[in-house]
């Protein structure tokens, strides 16, 4: 904030809250493992692809796999500069299922020999189980009710 402008005039001028998250990223090791998990064992659709970066349809929104150091610097495009990012360490997602559905993907995930390491049934009625991905991210599928607006 200016030191001329008030709270008031800071407040006034703030634009219409986001409507909704477009995309996140998981950085990865090994971008052929991680392609091979999210197309074949969670279902995502390619949109995009190169050896660094990945990205992947999800309902309205995109899952980006970017190889983990391979976006650190800048990327320039012929619309602009992407500004370098990366991460390390294992991170987390989820993704909305129906409550009907959660038992068939445990079920799915489970006979395809990955491991349910946990799972919580939530205050606001919504459950979720929690897995992992080659990279050791934490994966949850959580059903409605897990948080106040959704």
């Amino acid at each position: 904030m200016r030191s001329d402008q008030s709270d008031a005039e800071t407040k006034a001028a703030r634009p219409l809250p986001p409507g909704r998250l477009l995309e996140t990223a998981l950085y990865v090791r090994d971008m052929a493992a991680a392609r091979r998990f999210y197309e074949s064992v969670i279902g995502l659709q390619p949109l995009l692809a190169s050896p660094i970066f990945c990205a992947l349809g999800i309902g309205s929104g995109v899952l980006l796999l970017f190889l983990r150091g391979g976006s650190a610097e800048p990327a320039r495009t012929p619309g602009g500069t992407i500004p370098g990012h990366d991460a390390e360490g294992r991170q987390h997602i989820a993704f909305q299922v129906p409550g009907e559905a959660l038992r068939s993907w445990e079920d799915w995930l489970t006979g395809r020999d990955i491991a349910i390491e946990g799972r919580v049934s939530w205050p606001r009625g919504g459950h979720s189980i929690f897995l992992r991905d080659p990279d050791g991210h934490l994966i949850e599928f959580a059903t409605p009710g897990l948080w106040p607006n959704r």
